[in-house]
């Protein structure tokens, strides 16, 4: 286990997570709608130089994949151009699916990974904030390779 801190932190460890990966691999993330889609278009953009084919699933719905491209002058953004997420090198899956308001139940997601799945399991990595893989007991039901959780502390002043 390694403590970083900070959005780089957040972003550093995944870009680790996902260094021994070939260029153009195919990178599927699943999250919760709206709510996990900005974080993986962060995530996309540490990425951005590995040439690899990024693909939002939202909510584990495989029927609606779509590409996730860079954009001139915006940034890395999902956009609404259908995708083929079958058969991934790696399946990032987003905490918010682990909220009750927001997610779904881990099986669904076991499920989505298996029916994707080829004859190679894909890497698993999990990315959450704030101990919700493990407060809501997906560590155990999911076989993530790797997860990074970030906490957040927010000042106002």
């Amino acid at each position: 286990m390694e403590n970083k801190t900070g959005i780089i932190g957040l972003t550093g460890s995944f870009r680790e997570s996902i260094k021994d990966m070939e260029k153009n691999s195919k990178v599927v993330f699943t999250g919760s709608v709206a709510v996990c889609t900005p974080f993986i278009e962060l995530l996309s953009y540490t990425i951005r130089d590995k040439d690899f084919d990024l693909i939002y699933v939202p909510k584990v719905d495989i029927n609606n994949a779509k590409q996730i491209k860079m954009l001139p002058n915006i940034g890395f953004s999902v956009v609404d151009e259908n995708a083929d997420p079958q058969n991934p090198d790696v399946v990032v899956v987003l905490g918010g699916l682990a909220m009750p308001k927001f997610g779904c139940a881990p099986e669904e997601v076991d499920n989505m990974i298996q029916e994707l799945s080829g004859e190679q399991k894909p890497k698993i990595i999990g990315v959450c904030f704030m101990n919700i893989f493990k407060d809501a007991g997906w560590e155990e039901k999911l076989d993530f390779d790797v997860i990074i959780d970030t906490s957040l502390q927010t000042m106002v002043k």
